[in-house]
């Protein structure tokens, strides 16, 4: 295909994948509200429980109200969207790849999308722990007040679900080092403590240092899925031996 072919086709794939993120960003703009209520729970909470303490979601501008719900409707959208566009990103490569490399980025992609979903869902599960116990170092008493900038606040759930996300789809990315022969599974197996002790210091920074639960629940999860990724490795590694050894003539191999 001319370049120019190439080029028309790039931007008829952006448009699509524009057009797609820009639909689901509407429909996700009318249900913005009940999104805003749920990261708005552990708030409600902190209030309730600590009556004689000014606590809220602070809207400080005019137009900060319409901000937060674009933000949330930005987010979802491209959560939403992401199977128009991504779709959109392999039509467009994937003539390019040889079989071989389609088949991997289909197994890579199948991976990593559940595993990047459960990574939100762990996120959303540990964010309002971390908030209620942020709030008890606040000192009590009629002279404290606590307020929670919107677009702080919405800064710390949206960057706190991405990092975890992305973490569940760490061990994907061995996997894919170990298939491109950059890594073995013993290489990956020879560093366990060295993860043990990334996977420790990640999850006590992405968790409160009074919220031993979460830190253990989201260390114990990375440290299976690490190992997982250890153990699919090796498997791969004994069919790249295996398959290596039947390739040989008979009085080599033998």
């Amino acid at each position: 295909m001319p370049l120019m072919k190439h080029l028309l086709e790039l931007r008829r794939r952006l448009f699509i994948s524009a057009a797609a993120l820009i639909v689901c960003m509407i429909v996700a703009f009318i249900f913005s509200e009940p999104i805003i209520n749920l990261m708005s729970e552990p708030i409600v909470k902190i209030a309730a429980e600590h009556g004689h303490r000014m606590t809220a979601l602070n809207f400080n501008t005019v137009s900060s109200g319409f901000d937060l719900h674009m933000r949330i409707a930005f987010a979802i959208g491209l959560l939403v969207s992401a199977p128009i566009w991504l779709w959109q990103i392999w039509a467009f490569i994937m003539p390019g790849l040889t079989r071989k490399e389609i088949r991997y980025t289909v197994g890579f992609m199948a991976a990593a999308i559940p595993l990047f979903a459960a990574g939100l869902y762990v996120g959303w599960i540990i964010m309002p722990h971390m908030v209620q116990i942020m709030a008890t170092f606040v000192p009590g008493g009629p002279g404290f007040s606590q307020f929670f900038s919107y677009d702080t606040y919405y800064d710390f759930v949206f960057k706190l679900l991405l990092v975890i996300g992305v973490s569940f789809v760490t061990p994907v990315f061995l996997v894919a080092l170990n298939l491109a022969g950059i890594v073995s599974g013993r290489g990956i197996l020879k560093g366990w403590r060295i993860a043990i002790i990334i996977i420790a210091i990640f999850a006590a920074a992405a968790t409160p240092a009074a919220d031993v639960t979460s830190m253990l629940l989201l260390g114990g999860i990375l440290a299976v899925l690490y190992f997982a990724a250890v153990g699919i490795s090796m498997l791969f590694d004994r069919r790249r031996r295996k398959r290596d050894k039947d390739l040989l003539p008979p009085e080599i191999a033998g």
